[in-house]
């Protein structure tokens, strides 16, 4: 093909699937659905699970072999940009004024999930239901622990603000702990593909060069993002995505995915003396970080074939689901009710905390890379990250249908409240 029929199969592509995306996900929202439903079913609507199942497969005259590693890279570039406003949209006074719940639900939500995914991974391990391509060791069941632990920070903050628990404690707490474990999961997910040797450097040399990256970062580029910050009338978003990119080129170059660069570029980004997120820069990175992110999801659809599944398979995805949601909902929901939250409380905080949406489609993405999952346990993990993150609403409406409990408890929920804090929600 000629760069000028590349150029317009990517538009065509890009153009599809951003439309479609849109569509459904207003229809998500209709529903009672986070936006990013919609977004994910686009993208695998447009794969093989439906659209290549038609005669004449138009998934592959909407998508030619030609023009998908260009659109891989639109869709890298929207996926770099994404993180890194997931990044420096973390309200970091949160984690300053963790109260008892936060610092428990966090634990939990790390912990419990963590041990569960290691042990299913290592009993996998030594079965045929193994991905193929997979070594002995530890590297797939720490991935699958991490997997199963994630939650999708941006897609929760935008369950809270729809449902209306903006400033409540189950809102309060389950943004700080969803923070908490965001940053220290992405920092264990890294440490995860350096040990599946997915860099092709010898590990001395790795991490040597990591730490020059994390000095650079640290020592270089903050104080120059500070000084940016603070120069009046000076557009910021310029410099902002400069460092995004650069930091994503760096781990990626160093074999550890550009989304790690990205989200710590975010984390570095300046923010007010309480440690509150920019409203400005807040916004920008949102509209930046979401306006091309559908066309991620039409590269990861295409790496997804739900129908291909077979009768072990689903027993299989049963098992993730079982995991999956009582390793997390549950963990955290009695990690709640154990540091003082009342029963309706912890069970709203359980099914939050249990929302995995993007940010698990992400590290899905990072583990296929990094050579850690093959096509069946990419699909099956991608089917559980959609169902999570889809009984989120029912289980938050059936929750809050219940009778408030003792005018006590809830007295107390609103004294600890106030000292866990609130939080900004954002769009998902």
């Amino acid at each position: 093909m000629s760069a000028e029929q590349i150029t317009t199969g990517v538009l065509a592509a890009a153009g599809v699937v951003v439309a479609l995306a849109a569509l459904l996900s207003a229809l998500a929202r209709r529903v009672g659905q986070p936006p990013v439903i919609g977004q994910v079913l686009a993208g695998i609507m447009l794969g093989p699970s439906l659209l290549g199942r038609l005669p004449g497969d138009p998934s592959e005259t909407l998508v030619p072999d030609e023009i998908l590693p260009f659109l891989g890279v639109v869709g890298q570039i929207a996926l770099v940009l994404f993180m890194f406003s997931v990044g420096c949209e973390l309200d970091t006074s949160l984690l300053r004024r963790q109260g008892r719940a936060v610092t428990a639900v966090s634990a939990a939500a790390l912990v419990v999930p963590m041990a569960a995914g290691a042990a299913l991974g290592r009993l996998v391990l030594d079965t045929g239901l193994r991905p193929r391509g997979v070594p002995d060791g530890w590297a797939f069941p720490l991935y699958l622990a991490v997997a199963l632990s994630i939650t999708a920070m941006p897609v929760l903050a935008s369950i809270i603000r729809d449902r209306g628990l903006t400033g409540t404690v189950p809102g309060t707490v389950a943004t700080a702990a969803a923070a908490f474990t965001d940053v220290l999961g992405w920092l264990i997910l890294a440490g995860v593909v350096v040990l599946a040797g997915s860099g092709g450097r010898p590990l001395p040399e790795l991490l040597a060069l990591l730490a020059c990256y994390l000095v650079a970062m640290l020592l270089l580029v903050r104080p120059v993002l500070r000084r940016i910050a603070a120069l009046p009338g000076v557009r910021r978003d310029g410099p902002l995505v400069a460092v995004a990119l650069l930091s994503g080129w760096a781990t990626n170059a160093l074999g550890l995915h550009a989304v790690f660069g990205a989200f710590l570029a975010g984390l570095l980004t300046p923010r007010r003396t309480d440690g509150t997120p920019d409203a400005a820069l807040v916004g920008w990175a949102d509209r930046t970080g979401g306006l091309l992110l559908p066309v991620f999801f039409i590269t990861t659809g295409l790496s997804v074939d739900i129908g291909g599944l077979g009768a072990t398979d689903l027993l299989l995805l049963a098992a993730l689901l079982a995991v999956a949601v009582g390793a997390k909902l549950g963990g955290c929901a009695l990690a709640a009710r154990l540091s003082g939250r009342t029963r309706k409380e912890s069970g709203i905080i359980g099914a939050l905390m249990n929302t995995r949406g993007l940010t698990e489609l992400i590290a899905l993405n990072v583990g296929r890379q990094a050579g850690l999952l093959d096509a069946r346990w990419y699909a099956l993990l991608v089917v559980v990250a959609v169902l999570t993150t889809a009984m989120t609403g029912p289980l938050l409406t059936w929750l809050r249908r219940e009778e408030p409990e003792e005018t006590g408890e809830r007295e107390g929920a609103e004294a600890v409240g106030a000292d866990t804090g609130s939080t900004a929600a954002r769009s998902g």
